[in-house]
């Protein structure tokens, strides 16, 4: 078995609840650019699929597509720190994430 250090991960709790709803969902590779590393990572709070109106969730977990669209958990019940997401949310997409609470 070979294990490789990739370094120390941070991720920002932005759940206020610690009861939520989430499904699987398959993350596109689409328009994600590639990090210092040479990864393109979708970070953890990013609004799935996109941050407008086809809005469904937000993504709970760093999610890596530099080899293709990989499954990711999305949370579309909830609440949630909006402070501590990596972007701020849509004025679009706010109506479609009716299930999640912002705090």
């Amino acid at each position: 078995m070979y294990v490789k250090n990739t370094g120390k991960i941070e991720q920002v709790n932005f759940l206020a609840s610690a009861k939520f709803v989430a499904f699987t969902q398959q993350v596109s590779d689409a328009g994600v650019a590639a990090n210092a590393d040479g990864r393109k990572i979708v970070p953890a709070g990013s609004v799935y699929p996109a941050n407008d109106a086809t809005a469904t969730g937000i993504l709970l977990n760093d999610v890596d597509v530099t080899e293709g669209p990989q499954p990711g958990s999305v949370m579309v019940e909830g609440y949630v720190i909006e402070a501590r997401l990596p972007v701020a949310v849509d004025a679009l997409a706010k109506p479609e994430l009716a299930e999640i609470k912002f705090r």
